[in-house]
């Protein structure tokens, strides 16, 4: 089988005219089918999905859709570990599709990948994926090809054990967060080619109550640069949903006082994370990205794209509880209702301040700025013996006025790179030979710090307790403590105000026969350094890495996708023991879309045929 890497993100412009949308994307007439909200559960040996194309409509407004068997999100596929699945797709698009099982462990054939794994299912064709299921756990699976995830093409996937499971739960339910615009994808993505922040509404101005001086709005005005530019598509376009359903849609689940419930909380969006809380009631989690971890007792957690959490919860005797998912700009949130009886409401939360960008989401972590001392990683001031503060005002805000040339330590600003009060945001002494500088790079991180204790942003400053990537550990030993061999660096690139996003500070396009190559079953460590100060939720397909959290190495929790907070690190240890060719990209679909993808080439065993 064979066929051209260039095609992987499925022929998707990255700008231009309508004339590059696809026939569903232009409004073209959908024969009056409709999209039903929700999902159904489909099992067994042999299991059909059928892609379609078709209108929705969420709390009043209207948009086109590219569903699977007649629902957004499409159905809910329940598999057995031990046993072989085999799912049938059917392509009634008059385009190609495709299906990636996120997360599952399967030959790279079957991973569902234009131009990487498999050539893709043409406009009017079939495909029949068949794989062992390995694992157990909570998943999801979600289309590969263009911007089709967007318009609907997606859901979740619910693996039971072989055996007995340790979760014990009387009901278990499935949450997927995700959005609605009724704007196509592609025109979104068109919009932000042309103006970064064409969809955010927080931006600073003389008349907003953000705390910024007009010292500091300067500053960031001279450098291109948003404190509040958080996400990129926001609840300005977006309806934020629950199993397909608006704030206003009510939706329920169902629990009797004192029942173990477990929800199962998939972010199958294309661009948000999420905050995800239920006021006045904790959560145990007990599992992150489908694999088991020791129980760990929270009040809130940010979700990244592409994650999944699963928690245990005991409601009490109130009749209802509000299940609040807020987008991490605080721009909506999506909305749900655990309910002892139907119809009953529990208090809904107001969203809370949006949040600020801080000196560490710039990359200068810890470092002494000016009289400035900062608390631990959040690079919020600390306050003075009088309670006065240096450096930052509230919400964390940052203050470059604040910090003199040394401090910094940045070199002295040039015409091509973003400055700061005439400091250079784009030093690029510092990085390995491996980043391509240019016009795709806008910021150097100088001083990035590891954030794998960093809760999220506008999480840090909260009064009560929020789950970090520090506090998880693997319920059961991994199977390889080897120290690995070898470091890779990697370098998350970007040009916000360009929009162009990249690892290396080349995007895919221009790297599409150069893939990230490792041995049969090495062990490799990759250190993920942000340069931009968005947050990235990196995703690599057809394996499960360890994040280096702190915790013992036997002990390390395992994961298929890590966010590196802005301007910081992460590392995780890589066990390459599957052959093929897999991508590796950004989860937030814009970032992929524009270049953050790479492929990564692990080389068969010696005893392959």
């Amino acid at each position: 089988m064979r066929f051209d890497r260039r095609d992987v993100l499925g022929g998707m412009a990255l700008a231009g005219s309508a004339l590059a949308f696809p026939a569903w994307a232009r409004g073209k007439d959908l024969n009056g089918n409709a999209v039903r909200a929700g999902f159904d559960q489909v099992s067994g040996t042999s299991i059909d999905l059928i892609v379609v194309r078709g209108q929705r409509t969420v709390q009043g407004r209207a948009g086109h859709a590219v569903a699977v068997n007649g629902s957004v999100p499409g159905p809910l596929v329940r598999l057995q570990e031990g046993t072989t699945a085999r799912l049938n797709i059917r392509n009634t698009l008059d385009t190609e599709t495709s299906i990636h099982w996120h997360g599952l462990l399967v030959p790279f054939q079957m991973d569902g990948v234009p131009g990487v794994s498999f050539p893709g299912i043409p406009a009017g064709g079939s495909f029949t994926a068949t794989f062992p299921v390995r694992q157990s756990g909570t998943y999801w699976w979600h289309s590969h090809t263009g911007l089709q995830e967007q318009a609907g093409h997606y859901g979740p996937i619910v693996i039971d054990p072989a055996g007995a499971d340790p979760v014990r739960a009387d009901r278990d339910y499935v949450l997927l967060l995700s959005e609605f615009s009724p704007l196509s994808p592609h025109e979104i993505f068109e919009k932000l080619k042309k103006g970064e922040g064409y969809f955010n509404y927080q931006q600073t101005s003389w008349t907003d109550d953000y705390p910024l001086t007009s010292e500091q709005r300067r500053h960031w005005a001279r450098m291109r640069m948003m404190a509040t530019d958080i996400l990129d598509v926001t609840g300005s376009t977006y309806t934020y949903l629950v199993n397909g359903h608006g704030p206003e849609e009510g939706m329920e689940f169902a629990f009797n006082p004192g029942e173990r419930v477990r929800l199962r909380i998939i972010n199958g969006s294309a661009m948000t994370f999420f905050n995800v809380r239920i006021p006045g009631l904790p959560m145990t989690v007990v599992s992150a990205d489908g694999q088991n971890v020791r129980p760990i007792e929270t009040d809130e957690f940010q979700i990244g794209v592409a994650e999944t959490y699963d928690v245990v919860i005991e409601p009490g005797s109130a009749d209802a509880y509000s299940i609040v998912a807020e987008a991490m700009d605080r721009s909506g949130m999506a909305l749900a209702t655990l309910a002892s009886r139907r119809g009953a409401r529990a208090p809904v939360p107001p969203l809370r301040d949006p949040p600020v960008l801080t000196m560490t989401d710039m990359g200068m972590g810890k470092m002494a700025m000016g009289k400035m001392a900062t608390d631990g990683d959040t690079g919020m001031a600390k306050p003075n013996h009088d309670g006065t503060h240096h450096g930052a005002t509230g919400h964390g805000a940052m203050d470059p006025g604040a910090m003199g040339h040394a401090a910094m330590g940045m070199s002295g600003g040039s015409d091509s790179a973003m400055d700061m009060g005439g400091m250079s945001m784009r030093d690029t002494s510092r990085l390995p030979d491996t980043v391509k500088v240019g016009p795709g790079i806008d910021m150097v991180s100088r001083h990035p710090i590891d954030r794998m204790g960093d809760p999220g942003l506008g999480l840090d400053h909260v009064d009560h307790r929020v789950l970090n990537y520090k506090q998880l550990a693997a319920l059961e030993p991994n199977l390889d403590t080897r120290a690995p061999s070898r470091l890779m660096e990697i370098h998350l690139t970007g040009n916000m105000d360009r929009y162009m996003w990249s690892f290396d500070g080349t995007k895919f396009s221009a790297v599409s026969d150069v893939p990230i190559h490792f041995a049969n079953d090495e062990r490799v460590r990759v250190k993920l350094v942000n340069d931009t100060m968005m947050a990235h939720p990196i995703h690599l397909h057809g394996h499960f890495f360890e994040l280096v959290n702190g915790a013992d190495t036997d002990h390390q929790p395992r994961k298929h996708t890590v966010i590196v907070q802005p301007g910081g690190s992460a590392q995780f240890d890589l066990t390459a023991n599957a052959y093929g060719d897999w991508a590796f990209h950004c989860h937030l679909l814009y970032h992929m879309h524009a270049g953050m993808f790479q492929i990564v080439s692990v080389a068969a065993p010696r005893n392959a045929v």
